[in-house]
């Protein structure tokens, strides 16, 4: 928490000092008030007291009880602001950073865990940092001053108080060294419960299709006791504050009255006033002591569950990615779109060996390049070390002649137009799809997005909605097919004018007729552009320049595709899987 607390800015910080000078002015007032309660005790109890005296000291009594009530609600003010720019400026450093991490450090925490650490965790946190401002440090100030105000009354009362809150503390500490394993233990199950429902409700068409709505409520139901059953336990726990913080509260008024009653007793006549004054006065002390030290439960209720946030928010800020920005952003004179492997072999995290061992190629400018294999033979992996989703394990990457290593990532992508393997949409419109991002150039005009959308020809259906390129693109695109997404996928790349494009098995959802088509205006639109094709069909990768077969991570064949026809049996056999001999000649 102290660490998170160091993030808070300079005008945060005075927003805090002058928070706790308005904590101190109702501490003053509120610690007042008993002294003209004293002072109307004792007019009371006089005889020959002007009334006029005693409206005197209520009345100032009211003013105390009014000035307190006024600091209480800028107090509250000046929280509320704090808090709430304190779990802005936090959220946002961690959305930055999680957009800085690989796929490793996503893979590493999961997205459902960064999702929980970027909402729910804050949400403790601020909680914890709204009630600290406005209890955490008016407690111990209204304990020391109130203690310091009683210390001189009478040994034996302020001795009753002592024994109090130390009984009070043991109660409290029991309580929080019971509860805080369960406290850390929430925030996983809350993480469990969040996947359980994403899977859910992102696989909510394969739940239907296969009647496992049955399934995913059990596995939904376990999830959801579990973390009811350690909420339960850990604020059942934490309930037995309040019962022990109310016995020592009203045994306290009792013993305070039980041994005034004695003092008094063997007092002599002139000093049973005085007694019985200080009396009243001191049972207001002591319980302005308890009701500081009860403020302070309310925090340690919260403390345990924001303590184990804090530390999973420091966890995600304090992780450097492992992918470290180069310094470059120019590559070398003469060089533009050339893409090159030299020996590169590339283990996943964790794994326990290498996914691609011993991969070399080149693809020059204009070239398009394809990868063709069993699935799991690495084929996407190869693409994903182009742009640094993940860095090659050894051997080296190079774009126009430079490693990519030494790029910076934002240099380096601009270089790329990438399509990925499951076609990703924005909510929106057609053209902010399409236009999406930045390439380090002028941002895309009209005449861009449409040329762009002409040659991913999805011209035929964007040009059939309402308001065709202004049409809306729902999240995810669910309100367009499959094959829609891909080609307006497609199209942004496109759009960048890119260097070097990257297809990751993103003519799947075509049909025979639209890909050729497709790659045909790609060939004429495109054709300075380098194509990185990986692709199951042979029929959309038999024209390419050079295709490489993968099997288990090796290269098995490179070649055009009457030279794998003739040399590699491995692609002989997926081409006469797909396709008959005549097709083929």
């Amino acid at each position: 928490m102290i660490k998170l607390l160091k993030k808070l800015t300079k005008k945060d910080m005075a927003l805090a000092g002058l928070a706790f000078l308005l904590i101190l002015a109702q501490v003053y007032l509120n610690l007042t008030m008993p002294d003209y309660m004293s002072d109307m005790t004792v007019l009371v109890q006089t005889e020959g007291s002007a009334m006029a005296d005693i409206l005197a000291a209520g009345g100032k009594m009211l003013l105390c009880a009014v000035g307190s009530l006024l600091t209480a609600a800028c107090i509250a003010v000046c929280a509320a602001k704090i808090s709430a720019n304190f779990s802005a400026n936090l959220r946002g450093q961690v959305f930055n950073r999680v957009q800085s991490f690989s796929m490793e450090e996503i893979g590493r925490f999961s997205t459902s865990s960064l999702i929980t650490r970027s909402t729910n965790d804050i949400t403790q946190v601020q909680m914890v940092l709204v009630l600290g401002l406005e209890v955490f440090l008016k407690a111990p100030v209204t304990a020391v001053w109130a203690i310091c105000k009683i210390a001189g009354k009478s040994w034996q009362w302020t001795a009753t108080t002592g024994i109090a809150v130390i009984i009070l503390l043991c109660i409290v500490g029991t309580c929080v060294m019971v509860a805080m394993p369960k406290f850390r233990k929430l925030q996983i199950l809350t993480d469990n419960i969040n996947r359980v429902t994403r899977e859910n409700l992102t696989g909510l068409r394969v739940v239907r299709a296969y009647n496992a709505e049955d399934y995913q409520e059990t596995k939904f139901e376990k999830a959801n006791d579990e973390l009811k059953r350690t909420q339960l336990f850990a604020n059942r726990t934490m309930t037995i504050l309040m019962p022990g913080i109310m016995l020592v509260m009203n045994g306290l008024t009792l013993a305070v009255y039980w041994v005034g009653a004695y003092l008094i007793n063997d007092a002599g006549m002139q000093d049973k006033l005085t007694l019985f004054s200080d009396m009243i006065v001191f049972s207001q002390y002591a319980m302005q002591v308890v009701m500081a030290f009860m403020m302070l439960v309310m925090i340690f209720v919260l403390v345990p569950r924001a303590s184990v946030a804090a530390k999973r928010i420091n966890e995600v800020l304090d992780t450097e990615p492992a992918i470290e920005d180069g310094a470059k952003t120019e590559a070398k004179a003469g060089m533009t779109g050339e893409v090159e492997f030299r020996h590169v072999s590339f283990k996943y995290p964790d794994a326990e060996k290498n996914v691609l061992e011993d991969i070399t190629f080149t693809a020059h400018k204009g070239d398009t390049v394809a990868f063709i294999g069993s699935t799991g033979c690495g084929k996407s992996t190869v693409i994903n070390l182009i742009p640094r989703f993940y860095d090659a394990t050894e051997g080296e990457v190079l774009v126009d002649g430079m490693n990519v290593k030494e790029y910076t990532q934002e240099a380096l992508r601009n270089r790329i137009g990438y399509v990925s393997q499951k076609a990703i949409l924005f909510s929106g419109t057609v053209a902010g799809n399409v236009a999406y991002g930045e390439n380090g150039g002028k941002p895309a005009d009209r005449e861009d997005i449409i040329d762009a959308v002409h040659t991913a020809q999805a011209d035929e259906f964007v040009e059939k909605l309402p308001d065709t390129y202004d049409g809306f693109v729902a999240q995810g695109g669910s309100n367009l097919s499959g094959g829609q997404k891909q080609r307006l996928s497609i199209a942004r790349a496109i759009c960048r004018h890119p260097e070097i494009m990257i297809f990751d098995d993103s003519f799947s959802a075509l049909d025979y007729k639209t890909d050729r088509i497709l790659r045909q205006t790609l060939d004429e639109k495109c054709g300075d552009t380098t194509r990185l094709i990986v692709a199951q069909r042979i029929g959309t990768i038999r024209d390419a320049d050079k295709i490489i077969v993968l099997d288990e991570g090796r290269i098995a064949g490179m070649g055009t595709h009457d030279e794998l026809m003739k040399n590699c049996e491995v692609y002989r056999q997926i081409a006469f899987s797909q396709l008959s001999k005549e097709e083929l000649a």
